[in-house]
């Protein structure tokens, strides 16, 4: 008997997220880096390898859904998906079904990206909660005791600013980020690491404490994902729960909402 599995595609700013799900158990995942101009053919020839490596039958995929914030991306991954496997994918967007009432000015101008991640917190982790997303840009969603989303907050990715401090300046050098042993530093690259990390830290927990303040509702459950939240967690006290894979299980759900 052929095993029928989705492929989830979660196309980041910086890397791709890959995931096939039997049922709701997501089985294997993967990632890759995002490269606007590379070919459907090339992307495939990764895909079908960690396919294969992993001993999954490409004609087992019998649907897939695919979540965009690189719109030159979208039509690459859509026709990887025709060609390769012969499906025709959905693409999550900010009118599709989610259960979720948005309380933007404009509700189209949430990121699909984000909402993904909110219906899957909703469902596994129920209202209230602040979820934060650790990626290119850092985003603070909050929903309410009823479960809408009231809004939230953008700010520049941990990574992003050290790459800014290195690019507009004469002489600081580009750093890998990562958790300092000490705030006091007595050199430049530890400097910039300090001041990064820890000043990174001190933006979360007060994002945390504003949004908190703000929402008047009983203690939200903070949630975080995205490709740093495993680093900066242990340094920050008010996030309960890290959730590495929620983008992938949320645009499962999502897929699931639309098709029924």
């Amino acid at each position: 008997m052929t095993l029928s599995r989705l492929l989830a595609i979660k196309i980041g700013n910086t890397n791709i997220g890959l995931g096939v799900f039997e049922s709701s158990r997501l089985i294997h995942n993967w990632r890759v880096e995002t490269l606007p101009d590379k070919t459907a053919d090339e992307y495939a020839v990764q895909l079908l390898t960690f396919f294969e490596d992993s001993g999954i039958a490409p004609a087992s995929i019998r649907t897939a859904a695919i979540v965009s914030v690189v719109p030159a991306l979208n039509d690459t991954l859509c026709e990887l998906c025709a060609r390769y496997l012969g499906i025709e994918p959905f693409v999550a967007a900010p009118g599709s079904k989610s259960g979720i009432h948005i309380k933007y000015q404009d509700p189209r101008t949430l990121g699909a990206d984000r909402l993904v991640s909110l219906v899957a917190a909703k469902q596994k982790y129920g209202p209230p909660l602040i979820v934060i997303d650790f990626g290119t840009a850092t985003t603070f969603n909050v929903l309410d005791a009823h479960g809408d989303f009231i809004g939230g907050a953008i700010s520049p990715g941990m990574n992003m600013a050290a790459e800014a401090l290195h690019q507009f300046t004469a002489k600081l050098p580009r750093i890998q980020v990562a958790a300092p042993s000490h705030a006091l530093a007595t050199n430049t690259t530890d400097a910039l690491r300090s001041g990064i990390f820890f000043g990174y830290v001190g933006l979360v927990e007060g994002m945390l404490a504003r949004l908190k303040q703000e929402m008047q509702e009983p203690e939200p459950r903070v949630i975080a994902t995205g490709g740093m939240s495993k680093i900066l967690s242990p340094h920050c006290p008010s996030i309960d729960t890290v959730d590495s894979e929620l983008g992938l299980d949320g645009l499962r759900i999502l897929f699931e909402m639309n098709n029924p």
